[in-house]
């Protein structure tokens, strides 16, 4: 596949909106899209496995790789908590035939798009209102007082960030949700990747 061919689906939004969600349901759907990993300096939780959920590594190795310029964008996401995109990463999925589908968040998600702006498709995922985006976070169990109230406070601010992407859709129902993404992502591709 040539490089004018090779394609990126970005796929943002703040926690709880349901991007991973969304992913998930089109990765299973096309087997011509292909989850782009991730590095992250985080422990791995339980059942993530390294180099399939993420590329888990230390601090140190991150910023060894930041140093080399290998990655596409990277974020201090929370203090000491870095993320970011390997341009091998995204280099091994075009070798694959396949188009990289990039679940990550709002300003790593600006930098890739500035990197590849007539490669790249980008949607944000808004939820219906920060008070059910609010809703859901406090449903999973998973935050302290503490850390729902950061968690909503960046929900906010990256919020007013949607109109820097291509398309904004309301994850009000999942499943409209689910099928206006796909919608958008089929017209970006077209006919041109060699659908394996």
């Amino acid at each position: 596949m040539n490089d004018s061919a090779n394609k990126i689906i970005i796929i943002t939004a703040p926690s709880g909106a349901g991007k991973s969600t969304i992913t998930r349901f089109l990765l299973a759907k096309y087997p011509w899209l292909s989850f782009s990993i991730s590095a992250a300096t985080r422990q791995p939780r339980a059942g993530e496995v390294d180099g399939k959920d993420y590329h888990f590594m230390s601090v140190e190795q991150f910023q060894e790789h930041i140093r080399h310029n290998d990655f596409i964008e990277w974020e201090m996401v929370y203090e000491g908590k870095y993320y970011g995109t390997l341009r091998a990463e995204i280099e091994r999925i075009w070798q694959m035939g396949k188009i990289p589908m990039l679940d990550i968040d709002v300003k790593g998600a600006i930098h890739v798009q500035q990197q590849f702006p007539e490669q790249s498709l980008s949607l944000f995922i808004e939820p219906p209102s920060v008070e059910e985006l609010r809703r859901r976070l406090e449903s999973r169990g998973t935050e302290t007082a503490d850390t729902l109230e950061a968690r909503v406070n960046k929900a906010s601010y990256e919020i007013s960030f949607k109109n820097h992407f291509d398309r904004i859709i309301v994850n009000d129902h999942l499943e409209t949700a689910c099928r206006e993404t796909e919608a958008a992502i089929l017209a970006f591709v077209g006919n041109s990747p060699e659908k394996p």
